[in-house]
């Protein structure tokens, strides 16, 4: 038998010997008074009522330090003979072990090392654990099986802990600042007959009750946001899950949560405005600076953000000039450049990885703009340049992280658009967007200028220069076999 197989067998025989005695070891309550940061901070002599996780056990005979851990930090407990009834020492000896979770009277007092502690007068078994904590130095090593039992990852690591907790801020910030700025919060359907608002796989599912195919959302109800702009509402946002069947690395993940705004009567130039003033607050909030290190760049939200445009970018770091290369000079360029990319895919979306190559030399912060119509069919053109759309991008450390234009509301352009996407898919391009009839509907019966914006979780991910696999709480992983 080995040792943790030993480990195991003991902490079930405490469970059974309590049971037999007529000890609850999973009651429904208790009435704690102070979380451990509360009692750590209050006065000396006082008493607290605290609960959470016994962390480690060491008896030395007249005297047992162990140490208590909930949301809010880690307390020392102290049982000392003479101060500590022996009914309630005695109690804990025999049937606690690290990893159960307690509840603690006593009082507040300083050990000779100086260390504030709560010397025990009682205990309670709130839920006696059978598996033990993972080895407190050195924890779960394997990274999948660390982000399988993330719960685990949690309990040990303070780092991954406090990753979550600015997650929180992060999207509550983003919540504030536009509340704040007028915009009203709005859920749109995660389940859609056609998968539009972006360029993307979706997820297919069955929909018995209807008995039709439906998709998981690829964007944050960008169609459906716009229809709210026909409604009558001029600012709307969302912020949630959507979910798009392709590849996963550092950047990106299947499932995700995302944030879109839209904003009637305003057009990119003032989303780019409104954007930056939001990154700024939202990272300020979060992590209390605009000052960065993430993948390899020093980054600085602070200063003045830089305008980059998309032609000129491409043109600079590979000689292509996109309007006037063929299909055939693209492939070659991308051949030697040794960027991956299907031969299947349309000359602009050959040239989206073009850029794809040249952005990795973009520190940022600034926007990308003067992206072609053809990789970006929900854009309107821009009236100076009608090969171009009023797109913006947020360009941060080698990526683009937030994206948004001025939206098309000319149902006659957009329903063209929708049609050159439908010859992209016929011929075999899987990221072309679907034809939304209802969509060209609503647009036909009028919606304002508009510009909306779109930004995930990676943003996250980059500022604490993490993949994003490690900021998602529970990611999808592969079942255990």
């Amino acid at each position: 038998m080995g040792r943790e197989e030993e480990i195991i067998k003991e902490r079930e025989r405490k469970l059974k010997e309590m049971l037999a005695e007529g000890i609850n070891p999973y009651p429904a309550s208790f009435d704690k008074k102070n979380t451990c940061k509360e009692a750590i901070e209050s006065k000396i002599g006082a008493k607290v009522v605290t609960a959470g996780r016994l962390m480690n056990k060491r008896d030395l005979g007249k005297i047992i330090f162990s140490v208590v851990r909930d949301g809010t930090g880690d307390i020392q407990i102290v049982f000392q003979e003479g101060q500590t009834p022996d009914k309630t020492t005695k109690f804990f000896q025999k049937y606690f072990d690290a990893g159960d979770i307690v509840g603690i009277e006593g009082k507040l007092f300083k050990t000779k090392t100086g260390q504030t502690s709560i010397l025990v007068e009682k205990v309670d078994m709130l839920s006696k654990s059978l598996l033990p904590l993972p080895e407190k130095w050195h924890g779960i090593q394997d990274d999948d099986e660390r982000l399988r039992k993330r719960y685990l990852d949690i309990l040990m690591n303070p780092e991954t802990r406090e990753i979550f907790v600015k997650k929180g801020i992060f999207w509550k910030s983003f919540r504030e600042f536009l509340t704040r700025h007028g915009f009203l919060e709005v859920e749109t359907p995660v389940l859609e007959n056609s998968a539009g608002g972006a360029s993307a796989t979706p997820f297919k599912t069955h929909h018995n009750a209807l008995n039709l195919d439906v998709f998981l959302r690829i964007s944050m109800g960008e169609l459906w946001q716009k229809k709210l702009m026909v409604a009558g509402y001029e600012k709307t946002f969302e912020i949630g899950r959507q979910f798009r069947n392709e590849g996963m690395d550092a950047e990106h993940l299947q499932d995700y949560t995302q944030m879109e705004f839209y904003w009637a009567y305003a057009d990119y130039n003032m989303g780019m405005k409104l954007v930056e003033e939001m990154y700024k607050e939202v990272a300020k909030k979060t992590f209390g600076t605009l000052k960065f290190k993430s993948r390899g760049y020093d980054l600085d939200l602070g200063k003045k953000w830089v305008v980059y445009d998309y032609e000129s970018v491409i043109k600079k770091n590979t000689g292509i000039d996109i309007y006037k290369a063929s299909e055939k000079e693209i492939k070659l360029k991308l051949k030697e450049l040794g960027v991956e990319h299907d031969p299947k895919m349309s000359k602009w979306r050959l040239v989206d990885s073009l850029w794809k190559y040249c952005r990795k030399k973009l520190a940022g912060p600034g926007f990308l703009t003067g992206q072609p119509v053809e990789v970006s069919p929900l854009a309107k053109r821009n009236p100076k340049d009608t090969k171009k759309v009023e797109q913006f991008q947020v360009i941060i450390a080698g990526t683009e992280i937030g994206n948004g234009y001025s939206e098309l509301n000319d149902p006659l352009d957009q329903e063209s658009r929708f049609k050159e996407q439908s010859k992209m898919k016929e011929a075999g391009d899987s990221d072309a967007q679907e034809h939304d009839y209802a969509f060209v509907e609503a647009l036909k019966h009028g919606m304002p200028p508009t510009c909306g914006f779109g930004v995930s979780e990676r943003l996250f991910a980059y500022l604490v220069d993490k993949p994003i696999r490690e900021t998602v709480i529970f990611p999808l992983m592969k079942p255990e076999k």
